[in-house]
């Protein structure tokens, strides 16, 4: 087998950062949440050691704020440290939430073996050895402030080439390491993946973008590994650290190993089998299991919402149903926490019924549904709306609009009290 190193690529370990709350208040699951993103590092570290890598790459954001507590820096120093008694260097660049200021060393050195990119205009590299022999090149530069250049390109100059040819030997494999938004996010020193791909790395470590995100499923040679741990609903699912492997003549390998001890979640459950609120507390739960087991974390938060048609939408409408029900769904297993219950269920109607009365149900069925029959006609009277009320053009599709119509007409009969007796 040819030549063959391993490390993990993370980044966003976001230290200290704040967390953003919950739609609805929880002191304890508050007070989790802060404990959480110190667990999710000590998971990455724990990863490092269980697979004896190689090293360990950060790209970037390793403190929330350019100018951590004490505490979050001794943190992050604690872990270092712990890699250093395992023999496994570290290699990092800062990011836009960290810059390079008077953090680095203002609370003590950091260990012999890890190693900053220098920030700014220069890039810089350095060589990995194993026994004496080179093995691996890794080169990328950080930020210096808080902004990158507009119209400078982060990743101008870094090359394996430019490397090799300043260094005097070739090195079996090279590694650029980056906190870029690349081509998803233009606003944080963007660059082009084609541009990257043509630099000679073997891989592109990245940083910034809080999604794991991957280019080439075939041989990856450029990604995100995502944040360590979410702290909002925006940040939903899976969070890690990518175990990379790299080995001469081979398409690069990478596994995703989960870091986050709290997972959030948007949740969408049809109730339209459920016959009592009892019977919705048990399906919500056993679909919390199900993404549970999938995200493979100790606790999970969820925005939860119910769909489908079901006689209970009356019930549900009622002052203070729903917030008892996501009470229940709360108490049915400590270890999950719904945020928010969202009700989009509808009654059911009987669409014949009532046309057959022929009350003012009736006609709204029948407008609803001579829409229907002229689609074009309707969303070049919808895009007309949106015109005539300043508003950007929307881009609707057949389906959506078949189900606003559908959504609108419910709305109509909750109004009307009408939809209570169409079953």
């Amino acid at each position: 087998m040819g030549k063959q190193v391993r490390f993990i690529h993370t980044a966003d370990l976001h230290l200290g950062a704040p967390f953003k709350g919950l739609r609805t208040a929880s002191g304890a699951w508050g007070r989790r949440m802060v404990e959480a993103i110190p667990e999710a590092y000590a998971r990455v570290i724990d990863a490092a050691i269980d697979n004896a890598v190689d090293f360990v790459v950060i790209a970037g954001d390793i403190f929330d704020v350019a100018h951590p507590s004490f505490a979050d820096y001794s943190c992050f120093r604690d872990g270092l440290e712990r890699l250093a008694a395992a023999n496994i260097p570290v290699y990092f660049c800062t990011g836009n939430h960290d810059p390079y200021t008077s953090w680095q060393g203002a609370y003590g050195k950091l260990p012999d073996s890890v190693f900053m990119f220098p920030p700014g205009d220069e890039a810089g590299y350095y060589v990995y050895e194993r026994d004496g022999e080179p093995l691996a090149l890794l080169v990328g530069r950080g930020y210096y402030n808080q902004t990158w250049p507009y119209g400078q390109d982060i990743a101008e100059g870094i090359t394996r080439k430019a490397a090799e040819d300043d260094l005097g030997y070739s090195v079996p494999f090279a590694i650029g390491v980056l906190h870029t938004g690349l081509d998803v996010d233009p606003t944080k020193a963007p660059t082009d993946p084609a541009e990257l791909l043509s630099a000679g790395m073997d891989y592109w470590a990245l940083g910034h973008i809080h999604t794991p995100k991957v280019y080439g499923d075939d041989n990856p040679r450029i990604a995100f590994s995502g944040c360590i741990q979410g702290r909002a609903m925006k940040d939903t699912g899976a969070r890690g650290v990518n175990l990379v492997t790299l080995t001469e003549g081979k398409p690069n390998q990478l596994e995703f190993i989960p870091t986050a001890s709290v997972v959030w979640e948007r949740v969408k459950v049809d109730v339209s089998s459920c016959a009592t609120l009892a019977d919705m507390v048990t399906l919500v739960k056993d679909e919390l299991f199900r993404l549970n087991g999938d995200a493979s974390c100790d606790e999970m938060i969820e925005r939860i919402t119910l769909s489908g048609t079901t006689p209970l939408h009356a019930v549900l409408r009622q002052p203070g149903v729903l917030e008892d029900l996501r009470q229940r769904i709360n108490e049915s297993y400590d270890r999950f926490y719904c945020d928010a219950l969202i009700d989009a269920t509808a009654m059911p109607i009987d669409r014949e019924k009532l046309l057959a009365e022929g009350l003012f149900p009736a006609v709204l069925l029948e407008v609803s549904e001579s829409h229907a029959q002229n689609r074009a006609h309707e969303i070049a009277y919808l895009q007309q709306e949106f015109i005539d009320r300043g508003i950007g053009i929307s881009n609707i599709s057949e389906k959506a609009l078949r189900k606003m119509e559908r959504r609108a007409e419910a709305l109509v009969m909750d109004l009307l009290g009408e939809g209570r007796d169409a079953r």
